[in-house]
């Protein structure tokens, strides 16, 4: 199977699986308990119709929307996520280089793989910062500072991670960082040899958002045990308003599930909310963004950016959110599989894909323009 055999998610998560040693695949691939709430995500758009109009003239398209303060010529973006230099060599520059071609957003997160700072001299297409908040308050104002100096336009304070979500996967394999992997999971990375010629043969794998904080050269420290050991679960909405006052720019909530959370963020001076599940991987059984996206849209549409994310993997999942009053679409898996598979090349299809659908799906809905996508455009089940 080759990059130009993809033709949607599934496929770019099959080249994944083919070219990723097992415990890194089932790292991007896994989530919580019975992966139940990672299920529904994406199942939650099936229970939605969408209501076309017809003869309305779709000649010319218009993608674009204005979200925290950024004008992105795509409705989605590329949504930050952690590690990515173990998905490819290239890691988020690829990513960023994607975006940037496409006019939309990508960001980096706490626990990524090249500083703030670099990507931002590389890449000037609008950046957030997916920002952990640790135990150590120093930390966490060191952190916010050197994105400040970096130029990150968008801050992303995530708080649904106050500990670690039961991600079995990574227990059967062993997958931690640094790595300390079973029996099994040293044969998976045996048996994919290209992955640790490119591995070892690029710059070397580094955390910079924390390596001149975190010591990780005594032992292995698990995902989970850095959200259960390093992050703050007394963080409470003071914290969250001393930083939006700090930030003094764009700010935004990822992992917002409930109304009264929404209206709370809009009280304390947040630009904006990510409805957002964390992808299925904290705690599962929660109910799936999509299926709360109009009772938050309905309380908070009005005063803050509502963006949400978990589960997209079509334009027409993408255009079910917008015409709830999304303003933005977020996605994490969608182009992690390309990435894996590709590279930067990866990236490019996948957003290349994701765009002739959202366009085509536009033309067949009736729409020219994302702002005339409405709830009329919508019936369920």
């Amino acid at each position: 199977m080759r990059l130009s055999d993809c033709h949607n998610f599934m496929d770019f998560r099959k080249l994944a699986k083919k070219r990723l040693p097992s415990p890194i695949f089932n790292y991007i691939d896994g989530a919580a308990d019975d992966e139940k709430t990672y299920r529904r995500n994406t199942q939650s758009f099936d229970d939605c119709d969408l209501i076309p109009n017809i003869l309305q003239g779709t000649d010319e398209i218009d993608m674009s929307v204005e979200v925290l303060g950024q004008k992105l010529q795509l409705p989605i973006y590329c949504s930050p996520t952690a590690l990515q230099r173990l998905f490819h060599h290239d890691g988020e520059n690829a990513v960023a280089a994607a975006a940037e071609k496409f006019g939309t957003m990508f960001g980096v997160s706490s626990l990524g793989t090249v500083s703030l700072t670099e990507i931002r001299n590389k890449f000037k297409t609008p950046q957030c910062y997916q920002f952990y908040f640790h135990k150590d308050r120093g930390l966490n104002k060191a952190m916010l500072e050197s994105a400040k100096e970096a130029g990150v336009e968008v801050m992303m304070l995530t708080v649904d991670t106050i500990t670690g979500g039961n991600r079995e996967r990574d227990l059967r394999t062993g997958f931690s960082i640094p790595f300390k992997l079973t029996l099994a999971g040293i044969m998976q990375f045996a048996i994919k040899p290209m992955w640790g010629i490119n591995y070892l043969t690029h710059p070397k794998f580094a955390l910079p958002q924390l390596d001149d904080f975190v010591d990780m050269s005594e032992g292995a420290l698990s995902i989970g045990s850095y959200f259960t050991e390093m992050l703050d679960p007394t963080m409470n909405w003071k914290d969250v308003e001393e930083m939006v006052e700090f930030w003094d720019g764009q700010f935004c909530l990822k992992g917002v599930m409930s109304a009264d959370d929404a209206k709370r963020a809009a009280e304390i001076g947040c630009k904006g909310i990510v409805v957002s599940n964390h992808g299925g991987r904290q705690l599962d059984g929660s109910r799936s963004p999509f299926d709360q996206l109009a009772e938050i849209v309905d309380a908070v549409g009005d005063k803050i950016d509502v963006i949400m994310d978990s589960g997209v993997q079509r334009g027409t999942h993408v255009l079910k959110a917008l015409s709830l009053g999304a303003k933005a679409v977020g996605g994490g898996r969608f182009y992690l599989y390309a990435l894996a598979a590709a590279g930067q090349a990866g990236v490019e299809r996948a957003l290349t894909l994701m765009k002739q659908e959202i366009e085509r799906d536009m033309r067949l809905m009736g729409v020219k323009s994302i702002a005339e996508l409405s709830r009329k455009n919508l019936r369920f089940r």
